[in-house]
């Protein structure tokens, strides 16, 4: 066991008004299951690079372990996957890998595979069982879970678990919850580290957070009745002083010593109130810097008295020859909302790209697929490479309000300098927020979504749950994060790989 040690660590992306991280102090301890969350955009992935050494800053950061930075980005993907773990782990024991990779329910023969042919879920238990493999090693590890089914973050989450001594960047709650022992959060205003999992973290801060706001509403009653004093009792020395030099009254002299030093016994009233009105107000200062600000988002979906949306009977999905799933049925009714679910590889993005219209050159299909007509559909993709130019440039090209897609992405924490930026330097949270707020800002009878919460902060996915469940919208989406889906009370339609 030894410390990780960050001093007044400050950092700046060039050409950027915005400090990243003002003089941050911290204290790690290496054996921790450290958990990362914060909004998008807060420097989650920028923390992780400076402790890896990718970025410099100003300040100084100590230990006596090696940081280690998944994913791995120098991996050859042409070469086996033992020999992509060779690099990960130089000198590393067969043994002692097959035995990492049996936890995460790999097979040794996927070993002799070329590393980029396997999924993105064998890809991601691969390196990170070579990455465990070697001691004294501290791991930064960001967002894990956006390549793996259900079946693979629980995997992962038990294997985790197993471990010690990492730093883990994720927005799933479920896997945040298994594997963690300490929370790290970075907040509007510092970073907190708390010990326990997430929901530990969350149940502590709605506790401070209410106390916080009670507390700032009592001061500012305390600041409203100290303001109406202090001017009452200015009022009153005025009048009194003004007596000094007022009318005689029935021959009688004014005693203007007596009357000037009533009136600066209620200057100095008034000035004492003053003060601890001043002193009210610093510590109203030093409160709710750091909530964050959850509000509801809205939308009007368009209503549909058509009958069924989609009703699909048999339906079969080839890639060419090769089937990829068992014959599906189901159907879609108004105001439902549903979620494809299976493993990876077992067709659910493959559905949505025929009902989006936009089904890859060797897609087909058997059986019966009816898509109702007249039907508006709004989508949202997983893949966010498309997006570039500016906001402004977006909205014209999507036909959208830019107003209201601002004001959206604004109730999901994006700030106003954010939207001068090119979207090409959006982080990957933010670019989704933007496929999500034009998806919001178009009118539809359906919306379908393929995994639209990769890279989203959790506070917004509690916001989009919370949306969804009351504007009434008729939703079809692929998604992995359980607990969303039951935050949603979505039904599932399974899928069934052959």
């Amino acid at each position: 066991m030894s410390l990780i040690t960050v001093s007044h660590l400050t950092f700046g992306y060039e050409g950027s008004c915005e400090l990243v991280f003002d003089d941050v102090s911290f204290q790690l301890d290496t054996d921790w299951k450290l958990g990362l969350t914060g909004r998008n955009g807060r420097g989650k992935t920028t923390l992780l690079r400076l402790l890896a050494g990718e970025y410099t800053g100003r300040g100084n950061i100590s230990s006596s372990v090696q940081f280690v930075y998944f994913p791995c980005r120098h991996v050859d993907r042409q070469a086996p996957a033992y020999l992509a773990a060779e690099q990960i782990s130089p000198g590393y024991e067969w043994w002692a890998l097959v035995r990492e990779l049996s936890l995460l329910n790999v097979e040794e023969e996927r070993l002799y595979q070329s590393f980029g042919t396997l999924s993105g879920g064998e890809q991601t238990k691969i390196m990170l069982a070579s990455l465990f493999l070697e001691e004294g090693r501290f791991l930064l590890i960001d967002e894990p879970t956006d390549h793996l089914d259900y079946l693979g973050r629980q995997a992962v989450a038990k294997y985790l678990n197993r471990k010690k001594g990492f730093l883990l960047v994720s927005h799933d709650r479920q896997l945040l919850n298994a594997c963690t022992d300490h929370t790290m959060s970075i907040n509007p205003s510092e970073i907190q580290i708390q010990k326990g999992n997430y929901d530990c973290y969350q149940e502590n801060k709605q506790r401070r957070d209410q106390f916080e706001l009670a507390e700032n509403q009592k001061l500012q009653r305390e600041i409203r009745k100290m303001s109406e004093a202090a001017k009452r009792t200015a009022e009153w020395s005025d009048r009194v002083e003004a007596t000094k030099n007022g009318t005689r009254l029935a021959g009688l002299k004014p005693d203007k010593g007596y009357i000037g030093a009533q009136a600066a016994r209620m200057m100095k009233r008034s000035k004492a109130a003053q003060q601890r009105k001043q002193r009210a107000l610093e510590e109203k200062e030093g409160l709710l810097k750091n909530l964050e600000f959850d509000r509801d988002l809205k939308l009007t979906p368009l209503a549909w008295r058509g009958g069924r949306m989609i009703e699909a009977d048999g339906l079969t999905l080839f890639y060419g020859e090769r089937q990829i799933c068992q014959p599906l049925t189901f159907c879609i009714e108004a105001g439902e909302l549903a979620a494809l679910q299976g493993s990876n590889g077992c067709g659910k993005s493959s559905l949505l790209s025929l009902l989006m219209k936009r089904p890859a050159p060797n897609l087909r299909c058997s059986g019966t697929l009816h898509i109702a007509s007249g039907l508006r559909v709004s989508c949202v993709l997983q893949d966010t490479n498309h997006l570039s130019g500016s906001l402004s440039q977006l909205a014209r090209c999507e036909g959208i309000d830019e107003s209201r897609l601002k004001a959206i992405l604004r109730y999901m924490d994006l700030s106003k300098a954010q939207f001068e930026i090119p979207l090409e330097e959006f982080s990957e949270g933010q670019k989704k927020k933007v496929l999500l707020a034009c998806s919001l800002c178009q009118e539809a009878h359906l919306y379908l979504w393929d995994e639209p919460l990769n890279f989203v902060d959790i506070i917004s996915r509690g916001q989009l749950a919370r949306l969804l469940k009351q504007a009434g919208m008729t939703m079809l989406l692929a998604e992995h994060d359980q607990a969303f889906l039951d935050d949603l009370s979505a039904r599932r339609i399974e899928f069934s790989r052959l």
